[in-house]
């Protein structure tokens, strides 16, 4: 991102001060939820919302650096417009046939978090191959990945079924996708579950995908992240083992339709 199109990127104060509340208070509840000694990673998720809402908060005094997108081409508008220490994630359904550009366009893609077929894996594996060639200061900087599992059964989720399936797609990344880094496993738990679930009661999603990590654990060693909690339970998951947490609306407010969203905000001075 060059200096005239981050000055050109106009930030209403008034937005820029609720959206830092927003987040500080979302880290706040983080750290109360969190025990002693674990660090939870929070990624804003920022789908169908301006660069300049994330310009706002990646900008001092919070400097939040880790975005989710849900949408590729979004996700690649947006990495133009703003600055490279941005950390992209992308965390929507992936389509095979655009696995391999996803990783080849976007130099600060730090993770990529629905893989859930090792046919995706490898177009992501030759893209980001094809971006190492490329941008010699990113060899021997694997992207990585999180494995999806469908923790509820859900057919209209995407995910590994536990079990055998995500064994075998996490042994295919660790020994044939050297420019990939397994980083963990995530899910989309019910959300029904979470709000059913009472103090003290753990969802049971959560649960599912912390013994599914440890089931791997034993096939291929080494450690692995769970990723779960969205912005309903983020707490409960956190109660429940998760490392990385994935909140929105709580952050940013309800989001437009997909029609009506902008990538780039007219912000007049002085004016919402």
């Amino acid at each position: 991102m060059s200096e005239a199109t981050e000055a050109a990127m106009k930030i209403n104060p008034q937005r820029a001060e609720q959206l830092i509340e927003n987040l500080s208070q979302v880290s706040r509840s983080i750290q109360s939820a969190t025990k002693q000694g674990r660090d939870v990673r929070l990624v804003a998720v920022s789908k169908l919302k301006s660069a300049n809402d994330i310009l706002a908060l990646h900008r001092p005094p919070l400097s939040h650096l880790h975005f989710g997108e849900n949408y590729q081409q979004e996700l690649h508008e947006k990495s133009i417009l703003l600055p490279r220490e941005v950390r992209w994630h992308f965390i929507g359904a992936l389509q095979t046939n655009k696995c391999r550009r996803l990783a080849e366009q976007i130099p600060n893609l730090w993770c990529v978090e629905s893989v859930d077929t090792a046919k995706k894996a490898d177009r992501l594996e030759k893209g980001r191959a094809t971006l190492c060639k490329r941008e010699k200061e990113l060899e021997g900087i694997p992207l990585r990945v999180f494995a999806q599992v469908n923790t509820s059964g859900e057919e209209e989720k995407s995910g590994c079924e536990p079990g055998e399936e995500v064994q075998n797609l996490c042994k295919h990344i660790r020994e044939r996708c050297p420019h990939l880094r397994l980083q963990g496993l995530m899910t989309i738990g019910a959300i029904a579950r979470s709000k059913e679930s009472k103090d003290g009661v753990e969802n049971e999603d959560f649960v599912k995908l912390r013994e599914v990590r440890d089931e791997v654990l034993q096939q291929i060693g080494g450690e692995l992240e769970l990723s779960m909690g969205m912005s309903d339970d983020y707490e409960s998951a956190i109660r429940c083992g998760s490392d990385e947490v994935r909140v929105g609306s709580t952050i940013f407010g309800e989001r437009p339709s997909k029609k009506d969203a902008k990538v780039k905000a007219e912000v007049e001075d002085g004016k919402s």
